[in-house]
């Protein structure tokens, strides 16, 4: 879609969560002089196990996603030969979120249990 709107080009929006996360990644702000500490410390945790574990999770949501958008495609375009298939790419995507959000509740329950102990 190339068509120009009042002279603004209609650009469709990125799929699933690619687009998402791209958008995110394009709006974060940049490294202050006095913030190199904290941008270690992240590369830290994502080394860490913990962060490993989510880094895995948010890479199979990312999967399963693009699994599912490209079996939406293959349907379109009447290529897909069993239908089903879809079906299935679309239980296996919501349950990988479903995980993702529950690891995330998890954690921050014991974040907060953590941070309200008192020494």
């Amino acid at each position: 879609m190339s068509a120009m709107i009042d002279g603004i080009p209609n650009i469709a929006p990125p799929a699933g969560i690619t687009g998402i996360t791209n958008t995110i990644q394009a709006i974060t702000p940049p490294v202050r002089p006095g913030q190199e500490e904290k941008a270690t410390e992240l590369g830290q945790v994502k080394d860490s196990a913990f962060g490993s574990l989510f880094t895995g999770l948010i890479q199979n949501v990312k999967d399963t996603d693009a699994e599912f958008t490209q079996a939406q495609y293959l349907l379109a375009t009447g290529q897909l030969e069993n239908p089903v298939q879809l079906g299935i790419a679309a239980y296996k995507n919501e349950i990988a979120v479903d995980l993702l959000i529950q690891m995330r509740n998890k954690a921050l329950d014991a974040y907060n249990e953590l941070k309200n102990m008192s020494v």
